[in-house]
């Protein structure tokens, strides 16, 4: 199956198919590590991830590569706020967002790259551009992309820059103008500014030149589809593909792919609303890594998503609803509990949703329809199973279809509680355990042999109908942050 996508630059839906007819070359826009990242970020790399699942899942093979910016403005400034090299400056915090990563399932790029091992590239870039003219050196030794040279200025973004002044410069990697200017692609250092020699002089790559350098040193001059959030659209991405068609004369990136912005609680996210959240600071509040993934790709990338605490905790509900009915129908076939044979129509109903569901990733990565489908059919699977009509095949066929789900969301096989117990000691060690609430501190307390133990105890107080110690015992172990759930002559526990 073929996916067909928005493609920000041509505005229209179009086929996403490799250009080799094999392995798709996806390129990423990672993270500039000066920080922590927050759920903002990790709601465009998510989506990144879904893709490049949908695409996997669908037969094709993806070269997925993503930059780390370890260079910048704000990393320059803040490493010598710091008193450090900006290298160990930068560590910590990349250190830190691939753990994140990892918490949220998302798969690891086939290359990293990182914009200091790649000066090489990115001086012979400038070179290019200079030979035809495209670069120029000012005063101060700095090199600048002349915009003026490029006619077809603004095709991504969609704005017409026809009135631009010749000349005029913009010397910070980002900006928010409407105007375009000349931006710089190699900047000559400050007094004592950590830079680079080289052929250009003195001093260290713009933030725009190093995404170019990478992609076309991973991918060739011209891949399939280069991937960011929406807000990189003017002026980061408007620059690469001037600087990179401009220096070969091909086609940059077939395809733009690009995430919509998100809000927090109806609200733009920004620290002076109060409402800027890193995963950390969720983990470190008790919500679970299954769901604030499952949230942040719940609606489509296209779509812009309104980020809530009560939308986190349903989200945790639902998933809780998906994995016991896959245990339920785990048991069904363990204990070849299926009294009334096939249910015709409910494998039907699987066979019909299961096609919803690619379909739906199919065209433009709709992941709420994909969701909605399998939701739908575990509802009415769950209604045949309780009225004794859940046949074999139905059963295989519901947990083929609940593997396919979990090949793209990634989300049910998640072990949440060891993603916790991570986060609390990333805590512990950046002193923020206090920020932890009381009943999470105490699960640190009970490992799973302990909590057994203590289900095991209440199950012989419940048969010798000493139900107060059974309560007693339940209550403790809520207190701590363990649910017990009876269902049907068993015991489930989870961590809250």
């Amino acid at each position: 199956m073929t996916i067909r996508l928005f493609n920000t630059l041509s505005g229209q839906m179009e086929p996403l198919v490799p250009i080799d007819g094999t392995t798709l070359r996806m390129y990423a826009c990672g993270p500039t590590v000066y920080d922590y990242g927050h759920i903002g970020n990790f709601r465009t790399f998510l989506q990144v991830d879904v893709l490049r699942r949908a695409l996997e899942l669908f037969g094709t093979p993806v070269r997925h590569v993503m930059n780390i910016t370890d260079v910048d403005d704000k990393i320059i400034r803040n490493a010598s706020l710091a008193g450090l090299h900006i290298q160990d400056y930068t560590r910590r915090f990349e250190e830190a967002f691939f753990e994140d990563l990892n918490a949220l399932a998302v798969k690891r790029p086939t290359e990293v790259p990182h914009a200091t091992g790649h000066i090489a590239e990115m001086v012979a870039l400038v070179e290019r551009l200079a030979a035809g003219k495209l670069a120029y050196q000012t005063e101060d030794g700095s090199w600048y992309f002349r915009i003026a040279g490029d006619p077809d200025y603004g095709r991504l973004s969609k704005r017409d820059f026809a009135g631009m002044t010749d000349g005029a410069r913009v010397e910070l990697d980002e900006y928010d103008k409407d105007s375009a200017r000349d931006f710089a692609l190699w900047k000559a250092p400050k007094l004592g500014e950590y830079h680079w020699t080289s052929a250009l002089g003195p001093g260290r790559p713009g933030w725009h030149l190093e995404c170019s350098a990478m992609a076309m040193r991973y991918l060739g001059d011209t891949f399939d589809l280069h991937a960011g959030g929406e807000d990189l659209i003017f002026p980061h991405h408007e620059n690469e593909i001037a600087q990179s068609e401009c220096a070969t004369g091909a086609v940059f990136a077939r395809h733009w792919f690009h995430v919509r912005f998100l809000l927090v609680e109806g609200k733009k996210m920004s620290k002076s609303e109060g409402n800027f959240l890193t995963l950390r600071d969720l983990l470190l509040r008790g919500y679970k890594a299954s769901a604030i993934r499952s949230l942040l790709i719940s609606v489509p990338y296209g779509q812009q998503l309104n980020f809530t605490f009560e939308g986190l905790v349903a989200e945790a509900a639902a998933l809780e609803r998906l994995r016991a009915f896959r245990t339920r129908v785990e048991r069904h076939l363990a204990q070849n509990a299926f009294g009334q044979g096939e249910n015709d129509a409910l494998q039907a109903s699987v066979e019909q949703h299961a096609a919803s569901f690619d379909a739906a990733l199919a065209h433009d990565l709709n992941t709420a329809a994909a969701r909605a489908a399998v939701f739908e059919v575990v509802r009415l699977a769950n209604t045949a199973a309780d009225a004794g009509r859940l046949g074999r095949e139905n059963a295989t066929s519901l947990l083929a279809l609940l593997e396919r789900f979990d090949r793209v969301f990634a989300v049910l096989t998640t072990d949440d509680a060891a993603i916790t117990e991570a986060a609390l000691g990333w805590a512990e060690c950046e002193g923020r355990l206090h920020e932890a609430p009381a009943a999470l501190l105490l699960q640190r307390t009970l490992t799973d042999a302990q909590i057994e133990a203590e289900v095991e105890q209440r199950d012989a107080a419940r048969r010798a109908r000493n139900f107060a110690r059974a309560d007693a015992i339940r209550d403790a172990l809520a207190a701590k942050g363990v649910v017990l759930e009876d269902s049907k002559g068993e015991v489930r526990w989870r961590r809250r």
